[in-house]
Parts: structure tokens; C-alpha cells; sequence
């Protein structure tokens, strides 16, 4: 196996704004690209599965097989735990792992599957090859990842674009790509992966109680997460920007037109059999 790489930092840390969103997260809206082609006994790997919501659904459809959830954090897998414990799942594992040099075997998984990962690592092409090595002939890698600077809303407010402007400098000192979403198709190709489905699919908040959650934890997240510290930290911004930036996004989610529209990028790839 090959050794491990160098792993962008993870922008967003693991602050309790970050999981309000990450324990948001399902299978049928985060994963649905992915659904159609499960079957029962099928051995999936979960890469970056953080709170392990989304573990927890692929587990309970493949109730015949098995689910590893996969993240470079220990701590948050021991809330990964308590998420498929709670549900009563019994056919779910978890393992610390990088992406650049995962530990196991070549052909193991029949899905290899990763949501907002590519994003925040060092190398994304050298990671697809890595989950194309996991992936037994015939089985399918999987990804989906957000893409910021396509991400649009309603009304147009300064303090918003202000704030894309910030997270995408954030992320990049980082040494992630935040535009990932429509990266994904060329960086599976560079990889090698011949055999590659390419869609997209949304996240829309427009509700009151969507508008209020949303704006809410990016204005907690902007003041109050890691990204906040390393905002400062790197240069980016000082406490007073990160301040009216948050103030921007609670002005937003307080419009009752407002709307707000994240676009991702999918692809479906199937090794060869």
C-alpha cells in the first residue's frame, strides 16, 4: 500500500455548528445519486463519515452486508458509533483512515463511497486511485462534493459575498479545492476511472425553518469553529470581519424572500469487471 500523503487541513473542524449540519445529512439527501445501484449484501466503505448519519442509512440498505465508516478524526467516531447504536445497526464498523493510503486490501469493497471529502484533501486524483484500488471489479466509487463559488442566493447581500470570498482564501490556504463540485469528472479521469457517470443534484433552503437553521450555523460556524480561528489565524480576516459576516448571514436568513440554493457535483464510477 502505498505510504500515506500529505491531507489538506479540514476547514471546518468538528464545532457544534459544523455538526448541526453534518448530523443533517442522509443518504437520501446527500447520497440519492448513489441509491439505485445498492443490493442487499453489498460491503461498502464510508469515507469522511463524521457523525455517521449517512453510514447509518447505507447500512440499514444493505441489511445483508457491511458498512466501514472512515474518517482521519477518532473522536468524531466514537459519535459515529453512538449514531448506528442507536439505531439498533449491527452490520457497521468504523476505522481511523486517510484517503491517500487507506488500510486495506486491493478489491475489498463493492462501494467505496465518500460526501464532501475530495474538497479538503491534499491530493484528490491520488485519493480516487487509492478508492479505486479498495473497490472490487465491478463495484463502484462514488462522490460527491459541494461546490462554493456555484453556490447562488437571494437577495444579493454584500455581507454574503464577502463571506464566499473569505471561505474560498480560507480553504485554499488550506490546501483544499472549494470549487470541487465540478472538478470531480476531471480528477476522476486523471485517476484513471474510465467508466464515469457525472451528475449534480442540490440543497435548497427557502423556509422559515430552513433559512433560520442554515443562516444560523454559518453565522455560529464563522465566528465560533475552527475555520473562525484559522480565518484569523492565517491572515484572512480579522474578529470584526468574521463579526459582520455573521451579522450578514443572520440578516439573511431573517428575509422572508430570502433563498438559498448549494449546488454539487456527483459521479458514479464503476471499476471494471
Amino acid at each position: 500500500m502505498p505510504e500515506a500523503q500529505e491531507t489538506a487541513v479540514y476547514t471546518h473542524g468538528h464545532h457544534e455548528s459544523v455538526l448541526r449540519s453534518h448530523t443533517w445529512r442522509t443518504a437520501a439527501n446527500s447520497a440519492a445519486y448513489l441509491l439505485g445501484v445498492l443490493k442487499p449484501h453489498m460491503r461498502i466503505l464510508d469515507i469522511g463519515c463524521g457523525p455517521g448519519t449517512i453510514t447509518a442509512d447505507l447500512a440499514a440498505l444493505v441489511p445483508e452486508g457491511r458498512v466501514t465508516g472512515a474518517d482521519r478524526a477518532p473522536a468524531i467516531l466514537d459519535r459515529a458509533r453512538s449514531t448506528a447504536e442507536a439505531r439498533g445497526l449491527g452490520n457497521v464498523d468504523f476505522a481511523v483512515a486517510d484517503v491517500h493510503a487507506l488500510d486495506f486490501p486491493d478489491d475489498t469493497f463493492c462501494v467505496v463511497h465518500a460526501h464532501q471529502v475530495l474538497q479538503h484533501v491534499g491530493d484528490p486524483v491520488a485519493a480516487l486511485r487509492e478508492m479505486h484500488r479498495v473497490t472490487r471489479p465491478g463495484g463502484y466509487i462514488a462522490v460527491r462534493d459541494a461546490d462554493y463559488a456555484a453556490m447562488t442566493w437571494y437577495p444579493a447581500l454584500p455581507g454574503l459575498d464577502d463571506w464566499l470570498d473569505l471561505y474560498e482564501a480560507v480553504a485554499r490556504a488550506n490546501g483544499g479545492e472549494p470549487d470541487a463540485g465540478r472538478r470531480l469528472r476531471a480528477w476522476a479521469l486523471a485517476a484513471g476511472l474510465t467508466d464515469v457517470t457525472a451528475t449534480s443534484s442540490t440543497w435548497t433552503f427557502a423556509t422559515p425553518e430552513e433559512r433560520a437553521w442554515w443562516s444560523g450555523l454559518w453565522a455560529d460556524r464563522t465566528v465560533e469553529s475552527d475555520y473562525a480561528d484559522r480565518a484569523v489565524r492565517g491572515g484572512h480576516a480579522t474578529p470584526e470581519r468574521l463579526r459582520t459576516t455573521a451579522a450578514a448571514w443572520r440578516d439573511w436568513g431573517r428575509r422572508e424572500d430570502a433563498w438559498f440554493g448549494v449546488l454539487h457535483g456527483e459521479i458514479l464510477c464503476r471499476k471494471a469487471a
